[in-house]
């Protein structure tokens, strides 16, 4: 008789109670033998101890060549930091036909939400009229603090990244019935054209829309490469919503057009995280602030357990996953992506 697989764990910096509850864990524990272990990162002799009979890595182990050499039943990973990080050998996975898999798409939701809830609170200025009733400042029924209110509905809203934050946003914006522009360099237009979307360049997305949705990667391509001249084709009170990869912009560059009193800007990630105390950002008018939080409600983490026990079961039956996100050496090799901390 055959022994069952192995499942070895390496999950830091998530708490292995977070992610599996004792319904998911029951689930892990019948289809093999699982090594548990949380806390600290597992040390590289508990990891090359076992990972000659490891099928299924759950973790962000490092993955060097020289460690698949040693790993010939290694069947699939699955990070759950979530995001694709510099410490695996993806074209060696790839080759060997090892998925890489990642619990990212259990953030898009709630991210998406987030972003939409920050546009509202732009385009009406809902947090500033909050701010002025509290400290007796409120102009009533509207007629001050509305001077410059906008709707969202039937204006023209740009996506630049059609990942999974912004395929969940794509959702919800479509119910506000105005035209929605998408750049993605990385995805055929043909396939974007059949989502009902306008293929656009970055210079259309800032151009033609009320708003525009930064939800793309950041990569050896784009760090840093959004700012002035693409701020500046805006017209005057536009949003900018800052919601997935703070390495996308020049960040002092939006920062300025906010401060000039020219977009209005939510902010969800930053270049350097913590804030600075004395961050420039904090005293900026015209911008919504948020600390990263975006994605991280309570609720998603059972989630991203049951969607790696779900791809470990298809696979262990001979399937492909279906619920992570696969690494593809072609985009992985390219991202930027920090840990997180």
């Amino acid at each position: 008789m055959e022994p069952k697989p192995l499942i070895l764990f390496d999950p830091h910096p998530r708490p292995i109670a977070l992610l599996f509850n004792p319904a998911t864990q029951a689930r892990l524990n019948a289809m093999g033998r699982v090594l548990w272990h949380d806390g600290a990162p597992a040390s590289d002799e508990h990891v090359d101890t076992h990972l000659p009979e490891t099928t299924i890595l759950i973790g962000q182990s490092a993955l060097p060549k020289e460690r698949l050499d040693r790993a010939p039943k290694l069947r699939a990973v699955f990070n759950v930091e979530s995001n694709f990080l510099p410490n695996v050998d993806y074209q060696e996975c790839q080759r060997r036909g090892i998925p890489v898999l990642s619990t990212a798409p259990v953030f898009a939701q709630p991210v998406a939400e987030m972003a939409l809830g920050m546009a509202l609170c732009l385009a009406r200025r809902m947090h500033e009229a909050d701010v002025a009733i509290r400290v007796g400042r409120e102009t009533l029924y509207g007629e001050g603090d509305n001077h410059d209110s906008i709707l969202l509905a039937g204006r023209p809203m740009a996506i630049v990244g059609l990942g999974n934050v912004g395929r969940a946003l794509l959702r919800l914006l479509r119910g506000f019935g105005g035209e929605i522009l998408v750049h993605d360099p990385w995805l055929d237009p043909a396939a974007l054209r059949e989502m009902g979307v306008t293929v656009a360049t970055l210079e259309e997305c800032f151009a033609r829309c009320a708003a525009v949705y930064l939800t793309s990667a950041v990569t050896t391509e784009n760090t840093g490469g959004i700012g002035r001249d693409y701020f500046r084709l805006m017209a005057p009170g536009s949003l900018v919503l800052l919601i997935s990869r703070a390495g996308v912009v020049n960040f002092d560059e939006l920062l300025d057009e906010a401060a000039e009193g020219r977009l209005r800007v939510g902010i969800d990630v930053w270049p350097e995280e913590p804030i600075p105390a004395g961050h420039r950002a904090r005293t900026t008018p015209n911008t919504m602030l948020q600390a990263h939080r975006a994605g991280n409600i309570p609720e998603i983490w059972p989630d991203m357990g049951r969607m790696v026990t779900d791809d470990i079961e298809l696979i262990l039956s001979g399937q492909d996953p279906r619920h992570c996100q696969r690494a593809r050496w072609e985009t992985v090799s390219r991202l930027r992506s920090k840990p997180v901390t």
